[in-house]
């Protein structure tokens, strides 16, 4: 345990960081799921806009230093060649 007054409180804010970050994540795992199921389902409108839902999310959590730009670019690409896919 530390004995530094800062890093006592340090440790108290990173914990405070580390389940923000942990509940965003869960988040977009959620709506990255919902988006598989309507593909799964066949329905080119919801996964439409499941597409659009996931994506905000994933922007969001880039601008909150959750995950990587390329990290959220790399799933956005993929989940919309998902969406694609539909089609054919």
């Amino acid at each position: 345990m530390a004995n530094i007054k800062s890093q006592k409180k340090r440790i108290l804010t990173n914990e405070k960081a580390r389940r923000r970050n942990n509940a965003y994540k869960s988040e977009l795992k959620t709506h990255l799921r919902n988006l598989d199921a309507a593909v799964e389902s066949g329905d080119k409108e919801a996964a439409s806009k499941a597409l659009a839902v996931a994506s905000r999310k994933l922007d969001k959590a880039v601008s909150k230093g959750v995950i990587h730009k390329n990290q959220a670019a790399n799933r956005k690409s993929g989940a919309a060649a998902k969406v694609q896919k539909m089609d054919a």
